[in-house]
């Protein structure tokens, strides 16, 4: 028997053949040719979302993929749902980008809680003459920076107690313009000092989905970063990345609020009654 001539086209539709239908090797010739065809279109490798159309599917991944190309900071997924159809599972979307991306040169990433994309790795090398010389952060700021990191919320002098030095104004302010650093709110302690936080352009900057994912005391042993003989005790606190103001935080308005109440109320003790007639004075000749 002669075997069959197949070719496949682009639309998968259709296929120039000269088949014999009684011959069974020939319609399995034919499931074989669609089966590739659907290979060459992408389709046969495409995820298994389960029920629903396919290229719908499919057409999800390629709007979140358009979305994230073209924005210019990281979007999280509820941004990204008021682009899809209502019911998307999103993260099954965005996890299908990013395993079709996996080992390219760009690289979908998670930062902060939010999508983006990202050149990969150990590509990175190519961008440095692109980018710009930055300072670099005084040993000071960048132990004031990472006692905020593990220990926030905390206040300056709670900084200072730490450190065991005093830091300065400056540092903090240095701290302040980069966008690393916020204030949260006010301590409820006398004075209400101000209580200091790290912010979403630090998660990015360092990569970091969340502030647990800063590395722990096992990390920093093993990259050769704390000396092997630490006193007794000695442990590094674990991260916490509360946004909402703790049980011990007031917001950061609450001292003016809170100091016109004071004056409102002694103004108010000082006020006589309506009802009440004037007390004379002590020695006045109506008060004896």
């Amino acid at each position: 028997m002669t075997p069959p001539r197949l070719k496949l086209v682009s639309n998968n539709e259709s296929m120039d053949r000269d088949l014999d239908p009684d011959d069974p090797l020939a319609a399995e010739a034919l499931e074989l040719a669609a089966a590739l065809g659907d290979v060459q279109l992408g389709v046969a490798s495409a995820p298994d979302f389960g029920e629903g159309d396919l290229r719908q599917q499919l057409t999800n991944v390629r709007i979140v993929e358009a979305l994230l190309f073209a924005a210019s900071e990281p979007l999280d997924e509820a941004t990204l749902a008021e682009s899809l159809p209502k019911g998307t599972d999103v993260g099954a979307v965005v996890s299908e980008l990013k395993e079709q991306y996996s080992g390219r040169g760009i690289t979908v990433v998670k930062t902060a809680g939010k999508w983006a994309f990202r050149t990969a790795d150990d590509l990175s090398w190519l961008l440095e003459k692109h980018a710009y010389e930055e300072r670099r952060l005084s040993k000071a700021a960048l132990e004031t920076l990472a006692i905020i990191a593990y220990h926030q919320p905390v206040t300056r002098a709670e900084i200072e107690e730490i450190r065991g030095v005093s830091t300065s104004a400056g540092t903090i302010d240095i701290l302040l313009e980069s966008a690393w650093v916020r204030p949260r709110g006010r301590r409820r302690a006398p004075g209400k000092p101000i209580t200091y936080g790290t912010t979403e352009a630090f998660l990015a900057h360092f990569g970091l989905d969340s502030v647990k994912d800063l590395p722990g005391l096992a990390d920093l042993k093993a990259q050769g970063l704390l000396d092997s003989t630490l006193p007794p005790g000695f442990s590094v606190p674990s991260p916490t990345d509360v946004a909402a103001l703790m049980p011990d935080e007031l917001p950061l308005d609450s001292a003016d609020e809170e100091d016109e109440a004071i004056v409102q109320a002694e103004m108010e003790l000082d006020l006589p009654d309506e009802d009440e007639p004037d007390k004379p004075e002590p020695g006045s000749p109506d008060g004896a």
